[in-house]
């Protein structure tokens, strides 16, 4: 296991080394999720080693995209390194594992995937993609307004497959749109052509893929071969370069919901997240090279910025290390109002750990290669 440790500073308070605040971070790099993981492992080397006074340390292992191996991240960054939050994982079962961990010991952490949240089991969970269904609505009032009567489904099978699996069949009911399948494959598949036949077989006016990053790339190639020339939908899961390069020219006219950063330079100037959008797309450009954006680094971002607003208001609390500066982290990054990332405007609530609206999307198009945002 890979183990990094990053960005560590110390400062001096009256002659007095003062207490470092320990991020834990916990990636897919490997395995089947890394082609969303890596982007994560470049932004935390951009985060920043001092706030608010506090020197800040980042601790980042790899879960190798398997929810086990995650699990046992997590339980080691909180009881060997004692950080006192974590970053977690890109992948929603890896994710879903490392949050009940975090929960027992009473320690936040902030996931760079939308897993299912009840806040009152899993008060120290917060995630800064887009809820599923947020996204999800998007994509149907879009098939709606297109005249979608019957809707293909096949996704992965997992909980991120049946996630949008459920939100896609309870709100497109509603609009009129009927779920004609509920076709599955692991994350790890070679082929997919028999689900996909079934799917194509359905004669559904469109497809909705519940997969993300490569991956999903899968089934969109196959559709394509069988000749199907309808409209394919996508999770905000995909929107990556690597989806594009691997699903090739098949994936030219792709619609996927995603956060407003994809797509900066396209915001109107008046657009709340163009500002915060710019700015992180020059500094990661202006590491990584120019088109080197991702979604996924953008989230990550965005869960520095909500643990940047949150540690002055905790340093009020406690010194870090502690359990109540454990938990002052939390209750600030549940009672923080407005805070601009690049995906979204941040409000917590109690009942909300999502904390976003419909300003946290957009609809993107696959355009000549390039992600466009649609009008």
């Amino acid at each position: 296991m890979k183990k990094k440790l990053l960005a560590i500073a110390l400062a001096a308070w009256c002659g007095v080394a003062s207490a470092e605040v320990v991020v834990g971070v916990s990636i897919s790099e490997t395995g089947n999720g890394a082609s969303l993981g890596r982007y994560i492992a470049n932004v935390i080397p951009l985060f920043p080693t001092e706030v608010a006074g506090e020197p800040v340390k980042y601790i980042v292992l790899d879960d190798a995209s398997d929810p086990t191996t995650g699990a046992k991240n997590a339980r080691k960054l909180l009881d060997e390194d004692k950080v006192d939050i974590i970053i977690g994982s890109s992948t929603v079962p890896v994710a879903i594992a490392q949050s009940s961990v975090a929960n027992e010991v009473k320690t936040p952490i902030i996931t760079i995937c939308p897993i299912p949240i009840d806040t009152t089991k899993h008060a120290y969970s917060f995630a800064v993609p887009q809820p599923i269904p947020l996204m999800v609505n998007a994509l149907l009032d879009h098939m709606q307004a297109q005249e979608v009567k019957n809707l293909g489904y096949i996704g992965f099978s997992d909980s991120w497959g049946e996630m949008n699996y459920n939100f896609a069949k309870n709100g497109g009911e509603p609009r009129g749109i009927t779920v004609t399948t509920d076709e599955r494959f692991a994350r790890n598949d070679t082929s997919v052509n028999s689900q996909v036949l079934k799917v194509v077989s359905s004669k559904p006016d469109a497809i909705f893929v519940g997969g993300s990053g490569t991956p999903a790339a899968l089934p969109q190639i196959a559709a394509v071969n069988r000749g199907y020339n309808q409209q394919i939908y996508h999770t905000h899961g995909v929107v990556n370069r690597d989806f594009i390069r691997v699903a090739g020219e098949s994936a030219e006219g792709v619609i996927a919901p995603t956060g407003p950063v994809v797509v900066a330079e396209q915001l109107p100037d008046d657009n709340p997240l163009k500002e915060t959008g710019m700015e992180f797309l020059k500094t990661y450009e202006g590491k990584y090279g120019e088109g080197s954006r991702n979604a996924f680094a953008a989230y990550a971002w965005d869960a520095g910025l909500l643990i940047q607003a949150a540690i002055p208001v905790a340093l009020k609390v406690a010194k870090p290390g502690t359990p109540e500066f454990r938990q002052a982290l939390r209750d600030a990054i549940e009672s923080n109002k407005e805070v601009k990332g690049t995906h979204g405007v941040y409000s917590m609530s109690p009942t909300d750990h999502y904390g976003v609206d419909e300003r946290a999307r957009v609809l993107v198009t696959v355009e000549d290669g390039e992600w466009t945002i649609i009008d």
